[in-house]
């Protein structure tokens, strides 16, 4: 069964599993922050930056499994694969 993703999300998916951190970038705001492993990352560069080291670090990939929607917001399932302690 194949799974229809709004063209936004697939486009992060594809850039995220390929590493494509430019791509990448074009699925944030210029403004736009992210928190992960207890650090913010705020603006374009920095989440390049982010991208590119946790991509070389954990090698890691997502399999979209369901998507949802929840009060005007979209949800992806998906499982995370990589080189991390718990992986997927």
């Amino acid at each position: 069964m194949s799974l229809y993703l709004p063209q936004a999300i697939e486009r992060y998916v594809k850039a995220e599993n390929s590493g494509d951190t430019e791509a990448l970038s074009t699925c944030f705001a210029t403004d736009a922050t992210v928190r992960d492993e207890g650090h913010n990352y705020v603006g374009l560069d920095a989440i390049k930056k982010w991208k590119a080291h946790t991509k070389k670090k954990y090698n890691h990939t997502i399999h979209p499994l369901a998507i949802s929607r929840n009060e005007g917001k979209t949800i992806l399932t998906a499982r995370l694969t990589g080189n991390f302690p718990g992986s997927p």
